[in-house]
């Protein structure tokens, strides 16, 4: 195994990456106690199977890309929920191998240049849902805000304090990114502002197994962030922060020597520094209120709720519900499972008698925001209270587009902005349909 202190470029990153993997197959001793804990296993329907032979067959699947089908259940089964991380006494990170064995499933089923192809479509898709979901909502002024123009990535005369790092799909409800900028506007954080197709942290090209253009990507973003004062990027994205966390940052750490940089959640950026949002925190909220918790990053939902506290006015409900999966998209890999969690929290809520159930992240805010059209509260997200509280408002567009549930009547209500960026309205109708109709995992109840 080779140290850290390597000379830069010494070794590619797919070969920096098999390496972290040896590493991590042979420390694990393949109790099973990952396996114990993990929401996945019940509805995948493996609990039967023993945890020490799904766990050696994944390693099994690392290896070669074969193993048994409860393993493999298992490995694409993952919601991210990291209860696996907590589980283990041996420095092993589960959900990290899990991600690799799918990796060398994709590589057993199909040669590098169809999984190629695959990225580069997942890739593309992705980049116009993004851009055409962003421009339906915003000016051109604006988006340059969010870093999605030209002018808005070039490196500043100053270097910031911090790079913040929006992610992609974030800018679907761009109110939400707003929100965090206004917010660190307030505090007097000075920052940049990267990420959209553009700064791509390589999961779409990883998913589907193409490890080394994967690691190009990310790699090109890693260095382009890597221009904060204080060696820190503050991330929005949950699916981003685990992927440089978990995968990318360590293999350039392998490569290089040394680490970029270090990568914070918002929330608990915002957590640290609690004492002095409390201080702008001057409105009072009244509202009672659940928080959509998904407990993947560590410290994340706790933080929320510390932040929900401190806003005066609010008091939280507790709905005691299941907590599992990184964010909502990750649940999509057990689809049922999903339906009946989101179910039973919008009854728990409604027997609950809240006035609003809160999102944190916002894969689950794009697919929950149109329920409230069908139940007794709002869906708001956690930063539109904290923004009512310090008087700073930005405009839930996206929700209000989708609670139309009509593609025609929405594309007919944006027809200024898809005139002013010059986009084609039978190709954004398309989008609409697909990425912002489409993505309901739970049926309205006028749907059902």
């Amino acid at each position: 195994m080779r140290e850290l202190n390597m000379q830069p470029n010494d070794i590619s990153f797919e070969t920096a990456l098999g390496e972290r993997v040896e590493q991590m197959l042979d420390a694990c001793t393949r109790c099973g106690r990952c396996v114990e804990v993990c929401p996945s296993v019940k509805p995948a329907g493996i609990a039967d199977a023993k945890p020490e032979d799904i766990i050696t067959g994944i390693i099994d699947i690392v290896r070669s890309g074969e193993g048994p089908q409860a393993s493999r259940k298992w490995a694409q089964s993952c919601m991210l929920s990291g209860e696996c991380i907590k589980a283990c006494d041996e420095g092993v990170n589960p959900r990290f191998l899990l991600a690799m064995a799918r990796v060398a499933i994709a590589k057993a089923e199909h040669e590098l240049p169809e999984r190629r192809r695959q990225g580069v479509e997942k890739y593309r898709d992705l980049g116009r849902d993004v851009a055409v979901l962003s421009r339906l909502q915003l000016d051109g002024e604006v988006l340059e805000r969010l870093g999605q123009k030209s002018a808005a990535v070039t490196a500043p005369a100053e270097p910031p304090d911090f790079v913040f790092y929006t992610g992609c799909n974030v800018l679907k409800t761009p109110h939400i990114a707003l929100l965090a900028l206004d917010i660190m506007d307030a505090l007097g954080i000075s920052y940049q502002v990267m990420g959209g197709p553009s700064h791509c942290c390589g999961i779409m090209q990883l998913r589907p197994g193409d490890v080394e253009m994967s690691g190009r990507m990310a790699t090109s973003t890693v260095d382009k962030m890597s221009q904060a004062k204080s060696g820190q990027v503050i991330s929005w994205c949950p699916s981003c922060y685990v992927q440089f966390t978990e995968t990318t940052l360590p293999t350039i750490e392998r490569q290089r020597g040394a680490r970029p940089f270090e990568m914070t959640p918002f929330m608990r950026f915002l957590d640290s520094r609690l004492a002095e949002l409390t201080r702008h925190l001057r409105g009072r909220v009244d509202m009672r209120v659940a928080l959509h918790r998904h407990p993947g990053v560590a410290g994340v939902m706790e933080a929320a709720a510390k932040i929900l506290q401190a806003i005066p006015g609010i008091t939280l409900v507790d709905l005691k519900q299941p907590t599992v999966g990184l964010q909502s998209a990750s649940l999509g890999v057990l689809p049922a499972f999903k339906r009946e969690l989101q179910l039973d929290e919008l009854q728990a809520a409604h027997d609950a008698d809240i006035d609003a159930l809160v999102t944190v992240y916002h894969s689950e805010h794009r697919e929950l925001c149109a329920h409230e059209r069908d139940w007794p509260f709002r869906i708001v997200n956690l930063l539109e209270l904290v923004g009512a509280s310090m008087g700073l408002q930005r405009w839930d567009r996206y929700k209000e587009l989708k609670m139309m549930q009509d593609a025609d009547q929405i594309v007919s209500e944006c027809g200024d902005l898809i005139a002013q960026h010059a986009l084609d309205a039978s190709k954004a109708r398309e989008v609409v349909v697909k990425a912002m109709l489409g993505d309901q995992p739970l049926p309205l109840k006028a749907s059902v």
